[in-house]
Parts: C-alpha cells; structure tokens; sequence
C-alpha cells in the first residue's frame, strides 16, 4: 500500500528559497525498514551543507538526518521494533523533514516514555553526535579539561551537561554575553567570550600554562589556528563541522611544530555503524536525559512548511540550544 508525506525537498543547490514543500508517495516499508509517522523533526548545520551543495548529493533529495514518531508499519525482517512503538532516528538517510517516511530500521530505537517526541527529535543527531565526541572519539576522563567551541548551540549545550555529569571541565567558547551565560548555566566550567577575549591565551590561564590534551571544533575554519594553539603537546583536535566554512590546506608540518599534535575529521556514521552500536549509544544519551543530568534545551520552533525560516535562522547564528520542525 503507498501512502502520500508532506515533504521538504531540494531541486537545485542554493539558499533558503530552494527549500519547497512537495507531496511524495510513501511505499511499504521494504525488508529491513521501518514506516515513521513523524511528530517532530530536529533542524542540524549538515542540513544547510546539504542544502548549498557543501556536501555535494544527486538531486532532487529531501534535507535532515533526525526525527521522532510513530512506527506505523514494519518491514521484513525487523524485529526490534513493531507497530505502535514510540520511536527515533538521528542517523537516517536523507529525508527527515516529511511527515511521513521509510527509515532504515537499524537507525532507528525506541524512546523511553518518558522523553517527548520533541525532545527526542532536537536531541538525537546532537546526542549521538555529544556522545561519540565524549565518550568514543576521546573518552573524557572525571577531572580532565577540554574546550568545546560554539557552547551555547545545540551540541554545545548538550555537550557542557554531559561533561559537567563525568566531572569534566568544559571550556566552552560563544559570541555573545548571553550565549557566554547559557552555557554557564548548562554546565561550562568556564566561557571565553571569542568576540572580546583571545581563546589560546585564556585557555593557557585557566590550565596553568599546560594547555589541553582534546579540542572540539564544530566551526571549522575560522577557529583552526586557535584550536591547534589550545592543545598541549601530543593533543587531539577533533574537527567535527564547519559552521565558518571548510579548513583548506592543512600543513602537516605545522601539527609537529606545535607539539605533535592528532588531527581527526570525524562523522557520526562511523561510530554508529551497527544497530547495537546505536542502540548503546542512545541507551547512554537517554539515561542521562531521564536522570536530569541532561536538560534538552529547544529554543526554536518552526512548523515544517517554514523550514526555510528556520536554516536561515540558524545559519545567521541568531539560535540557541535545539531548532526543531512540528508537525500537526
């Protein structure tokens, strides 16, 4: 049986305006899938990369990585989900900006009751992507210090929460006062104001001159030469976005000179490579959310049809903690 979703596509690479709202058929789910009735849809900066053609993709193709709603119907072959299962993804193919929607059922776990469908759309591509950078990529360590760039955003809250529960000290960076406040509030163990303060020299203050063995910069190319100038000696640099644009040309030699410094660009589906990898990951982001260590902070709501609106408000930098797209 095919049944018809409301959905964002994309028919050319561009800004905002390329953003149109379409009717698609939505077949039976196949064999390893899973049909979604979507409640809620959380809004990412990879979705924008998508959007301009940053990360290049056949066209036309739907937007968005993550969702929550409804099993409505299941596949052959599936057995961990079944009908009427309250449900999420945060590592879907393209295509979560739709009301109605296949999704590969290994991406996909169950919510626990008592996290809302909201709250598990605007935390589950972040969440994932908070724990595979703190608990996998470097496994942070009760009393480490680290430095977190853009802290007052979606990751960014997250990611200030979960360090202050592993008795971490996050060093959060923002642009504002009020972004500054906000992570502070969420669990920074300091914030550096990047618009007044010079990060590497502060960052050398607060660690007694020895700097940090892990950065994490979702920024990319306008904060490079400051993450590497924040790391000690044999320190990891984990570039994970590039909310200022891509870092171009990398001068391997440059890593020796300042300490024989790790790189690493990682992404989220290399973590998350098997159902029960995503299964563990998300088990451990839902704990610490049912157990308070974690707050999930929407700030921003856009009904589905205003999906350009909201990654333009997203793109000017003008959010703070999740964006998420309702659905009636």
């Amino acid at each position: 049986m095919t049944n018809q979703a409301k959905a964002i596509h994309v028919d050319a690479h561009g800004g905002p305006e390329v953003l149109k709202l379409v009717t698609v058929d939505v077949p039976a789910p196949a064999k390893g899938e899973v049909t979604l009735r979507q409640k809620a849809v959380g809004l990412n900066f990879i979705d924008i990369y998508f959007r301009t053609g940053l990360y290049p993709h056949p066209l036309p193709h739907g937007l968005g990585f993550e969702a929550a709603g409804d099993v409505v119907a299941v596949g052959e072959g599936v057995t961990h989900l079944k009908v009427g299962d309250r449900a999420a993804y945060g590592q879907s193919p393209l295509g979560a900006y739709a009301d109605l929607r296949n999704v590969p059922a290994d991406r996909v776990v169950k919510i626990p009751d008592a996290i809302s469908y909201e709250d598990a759309a605007a935390i589950m591509l972040k969440g994932l992507t908070t724990q595979y950078l703190l608990r996998q990529c470097y496994r942070l360590q009760e009393g480490e210090i680290a430095l977190f760039h853009a802290a007052a955003g979606g990751v960014g809250l997250l990611a200030c929460q979960w360090a202050r529960a592993l008795g971490v000290k996050l060093i959060g960076t923002a642009s504002t006062p009020e972004k500054c406040a906000l992570a502070k509030e969420h669990g920074a163990w300091e914030v550096i104001d990047y618009s007044r303060e010079d990060v590497a020299a502060r960052v050398k203050e607060l660690t007694n001159g020895e700097k940090l063995p892990v950065v994490y910069d979702g920024v990319g190319k306008d904060t490079w030469m400051t993450s590497l100038n924040c790391l000690r000696p044999r320190g990891l640099m984990v570039s994970f976005g590039n909310a200022s644009g891509p870092v171009e040309g990398v001068d391997l030699a440059l890593l020796n000179n300042k300490g024989s410094l790790y790189v690493t660009r990682p992404k989220l589906g290399d973590y998350v490579l098997t159902q029960q990898d995503m299964q563990a990951a998300a088990d451990e982001l839902f704990s610490l959310v049912v157990d308070g260590s974690i707050k999930v902070a929407i700030g921003q709501r856009f009904p589905l049809e205003e999906a350009a609106k909201a990654q333009e408000a997203l793109a000017a930098r003008k959010t703070t903690g999740a964006t998420i797209l309702t659905i009636d």
